[in-house]
């Protein structure tokens, strides 16, 4: 076991917390034990140093890297201001890394990119090569002038040889290249490291500096962090297996050399979720087939067969799922168009057999495949050599490349087939998108646990832990919890029996009065402004209107527009009532420091939006989950509440984010109450709530939750004079 004072050389501040002391020793000793570790703490619990600390420690000891690494803007900001703040103790050598796009000077894609690197690296090789000779001429020249007859014949054969070279350069010099990578290639690199690594840089400090200097910073980046000790990065330099593959080299590391640390690790399942779904769009396929039709290659005819055919039975899939007048309620969104079948294979597989006619699917799809790898290198070469201004992309590779999975794919467990289609926002045409998703997150991270040394995940929702072990498909990882840490006296939390808002009942007149003048109490009796979250926008747009008339200001958050001005806009105010789904970006990651928030309300239980896609992935959990979660109802359990209950103690969260802070949080909707949950059965949520947390909350009737606050922020004197009147 380490001692304190072996690790506490990283941590920056003058003491721990008593929790943070604990969890940063139990992180420390399953490190030494190359074991993963699920750290859930709620707000306080300091869980950022907690993990990095022991870490950085550990890492340092066994010659390791630290990659911290999450999917929310607030907390990379956060990551960078706790690295400064331990480099500035303990020196460390940290980077933070984005993606190419967004450190990008000229606006490039990624295989653009890749030519311009390889054009600009063999002209810069070119170069040296003809100064050597240069040199070498000139050496020479001066040899035979003094009389040496074996230099004058070794010249000659030097010339000839800087002739051709020459004439390479100037060929090279015709091509596409990159100016800030020629810089890097060329220029002096070394203060740029000692700024690089004299402090924690973001990447728009990295992007502006190389500017000014005319390098490019995400290639100087890359070949700059091997062997650091600590990265932040996204979500995806360790989720998608190519990228991470490439990411470890730039690091100079194996797998087994690397330490992750996932903070919001809740989000882990979808964003793993996301990485191994693949989609192919109807355009994608247009121009797949106008590449095709342009194309001698005797491949060419069976490619378009099967490609065309696949198309064809796209578009006639999405079509036969419009109803009278369902077309022209198609918008700019994407939206799923059901093509389960009980008999067999989904409906767009069904069209596509149907449609073909050729010499065999596989064969042909095989045929793409060869042919589109053969035109992607025609071309590259083509923009290698400036042929074209832009290095085009394969659009029958990209095609084959789908169908391949598709076919082979389609009916394993876990690869769940979807059709949707959207409106283009330009041309007002509607088309269609083929998806083969992934539902079960595991066959993505439990490679990527497997192969590093070891794990920190953490959140302030991650549990059931066997739940999210299983889905992540970590095995016998070290788990903490620690809840609140603040002053318990400061907060309330409320289960209030107003009726289940089952969407069944969501348009019911009486029950919306009801919510409505619970809610209007709740507003009334919060000194100062109010969280509201719903199941969804609509819910939220609606209640809107119940509170128009009130003495708050309101506050509706909608889809498409910028939540943070939103945010910055109410947190101006002290008689806010802010509107949002929980779905929305408001509910997690976002702080409501102090007094920019009072009262939470979370109004129903806001489960996702059921459709085949839900369903599939429930099929997918029971089946694999079923046996080992011992219910009957694994899908519904591990797809569906769990994650709903997550999203429900992320939105509580958002208030009460310092010991000095007092808050109401107040769930609205009997099935958390602990009166209903014998009468609703199965319906009831209150269970799936960690047991601290439930005793924490309080049963109040609907009419009586003015009361009960009233009661609570007179006791803290939080009102400014008189408190309201019931």
């Amino acid at each position: 076991m380490a001692e304190t004072n072996g690790y506490m050389r990283f941590f920056p501040y003058d003491e721990p917390y008593a929790n943070q002391r604990e969890a940063m020793d139990r992180i420390y000793n399953a490190l030494t034990r190359d074991q993963d570790v699920l750290f859930e703490g709620a707000c306080g619990t300091g869980k950022t140093l907690s993990a990095l600390v022991p870490a950085l420690e550990y890492a340092r000891e066994e010659d390791k890297t630290v990659v911290i690494t999450t999917n929310v803007h607030q907390q990379m900001r956060q990551f960078v201001r706790e690295a400064r703040a331990i480099t500035r103790q303990e020196p460390i050598r940290a980077v933070v890394f984005k993606g190419k796009g967004s450190m990008c000077h000229i606006d490039v894609d990624y295989e653009e990119c890749q030519v311009l690197r390889d054009n600009t690296y063999d002209l810069v090789d070119a170069e040296r090569d003809q100064q050597q000779l240069e040199r070498r001429q000139q050496e020479l020249l001066e040899a035979s002038q003094e009389g040496d007859e074996q230099a004058t014949e070794a010249r000659s054969a030097v010339m000839d040889e800087l002739d051709a070279v020459e004439e390479q350069v100037d060929a090279l010099e015709e091509n596409n290249t990159c100016d800030y990578y020629y810089k890097n290639l060329t220029g002096e690199t070394d203060a740029f490291y000692d700024w690089l690594f004299e402090d924690v840089r973001t990447p728009d400090e990295i992007y502006e500096h190389a500017h000014e200097q005319g390098f490019c910073g995400y290639e100087l980046l890359k070949d700059g962090i091997e062997g650091v000790d600590l990265v932040v990065c996204n979500y995806h330099h360790l989720l998608d297996p190519m990228i991470r593959e490439q990411f470890f080299r730039w690091l100079g590391r194996d797998p087994e050399d690397v330490i992750t640390v996932f903070d919001e690790a809740h989000n882990v399942e979808g964003a793993a979720r996301e990485h191994a779904t693949r989609t192919l769009t109807e355009n994608t396929l247009d121009a797949a087939l106008d590449e095709l039709r342009e194309s001698d290659e005797p491949r060419a005819e069976r490619a378009q067969n099967v490609i065309g055919a696949f198309r064809d039975a796209l578009v006639k899939t999405y079509e036969d799922s419009f109803e009278f007048g369902g077309r022209e309620q198609v918008d700019e969104n994407w939206e799923d168009v059901s093509i389960a079948n009980e008999e067999g294979r989904d409906d767009l597989t069904r069209k596509f057999l149907q449609n073909y006619s050729g010499q065999g699917i596989d064969g042909d799809v095989e045929a793409a495949q060869k042919l589109g790898r053969t035109l992607d290198e025609r071309y590259e070469e083509a923009y290698k050599n400036g042929e074209s201004s832009t290095r085009q992309e394969c659009q029958t590779l990209q095609a084959a490349a789908f169908l391949d999975p598709w076919m082979s794919e389609g009916t394993e467990l876990g690869q769940y087939p979807v059709v949707s289609v959207r409106r283009d926002a330009g041309t007002g045409e509607v088309y269609g998108r083929a998806e083969l998703y992934n539902c079960i997150p595991r066959e993505v991270t439990e490679t990527l646990f497997d192969q590093v040394h070891a794990s920190v995940l953490m959140s302030a929702t991650l549990r059931p832990f066997d739940v999210f072990s299983d889905v992540l498909g970590l095995s016998n990882p070290v788990t903490l919890a620690y809840g609140l840490q603040f002053p318990a006296e400061n907060r309330r939390t409320y289960a209030v029996g107003t009726p289940p808002l089952f969407a069944s009942d969501r348009g019911d007149p009486e029950v919306q009065g009801a919510v409505a003048d619970v809610l209007k109490d709740a507003v009334r009796f919060t000194p100062g402004n109010v969280l509201a979250f719903f199941p969804s926008y609509s819910e939220a747009e609606r209640y809107h209107g119940h509170l128009q008339g009130s003495d708050a200001t309101l506050y509706l958050d909608k889809p498409g527009e910028s939540a943070e001005e939103l945010r910055e806009t109410f947190t101006q105010g002290d008689d806010g009532v802010l509107l949002t789904s929980l779905w929305g970006t408001l509910a997690e990651g976002v702080s409501f420091d102090g007094d920019d928030a009072n009262t939470v309300l979370v109004v129903g239980v806001p489960y996702p939006h059921l459709d085949d896609r839900a369903d599939a992935v429930q099929d997918a959990y029971d089946a694999s989950f079923g046996d080992r979660a011992g219910v009957s109802d694994a899908g519904w359990r591990y797809a569906v509440e769990i994650p709903t209950i997550r999203k429900t103690r992320q939105a509580l969260g958002r208030v009460l984010r310092s010991p000095e802070d007092v808050g109401v949080r107040a769930l609205l909707d009997a099935r958390y109450t602990e009166e209903k949950e014998r009468e609703l059965g199965k319906y009831s949520v209150r269970d799936a709530f960690p047991a601290e947390e439930r005793e924490e909350m309080i049963d109040v009737d609907p009419e009586k939750l003015k009361f009960a606050m009233l009661n609570f922020y007179n006791d803290h004197q939080k009102y400014d004079g008189e408190p309201p009147r019931p």
